[in-house]
């Protein structure tokens, strides 16, 4: 369960950012959605390959 401390005379706009930031931290939806379909591991590892790569020529190109 997230818990948010809300302080007294805290916005509430404020208060929700907090707690959607907790949420999104907690990664509930990107598990969610990576179980909706079964992915094979050859294809986990070739997808994981595939990103590390194309991180490698971004990093190439700042520099």
């Amino acid at each position: 369960m997230i818990i948010v401390p809300v302080k007294d005379g805290e916005n509430i706009e404020r208060a929700l950012k907090k707690f959607k930031r907790k949420y999104d931290k907690t990664g509930v939806v990107k598990e969610l959605r990576s179980r909706q379909q079964y992915e094979k591991p050859s294809v986990k590892k070739r997808l994981a390959k595939e990103h590390a790569i194309y991180i490698q020529a971004l990093h190439r190109e700042e520099e």
